[in-house]
């Protein structure tokens, strides 16, 4: 996954929305702005991107998924 600055107005808004994506995916709100200040949206970015750190696995979700893969192999109606 790659670095990313998103910024979005959406039709009728007065606001800018900005996200930060870092290199694991995750996906961080800087906020609304009026007007986009280039230098402090990428020195927020920086440093959000020098402090990422790789997201936890969740096991139990794991486990469970593989859980349900192996029921619904067998043929066994899954109720979830």
């Amino acid at each position: 996954m790659s670095r990313q600055i998103k910024i979005n107005k959406y039709q009728g808004n007065t606001h800018f929305t900005v996200h930060v994506v870092d290199s694991y995916g995750t996906e961080h709100h800087l906020g609304f702005f009026k007007y986009i200040y280039h230098n402090v949206i990428q020195e927020k970015a920086e440093q959000i991107w020098s402090n990422e750190t790789k997201p936890e696995i969740d096991l139990l979700s794991g486990a469970i998924m593989n859980c349900i893969e192996l029921d619904t192999q067998k043929g066994l109606k899954v109720l979830c």
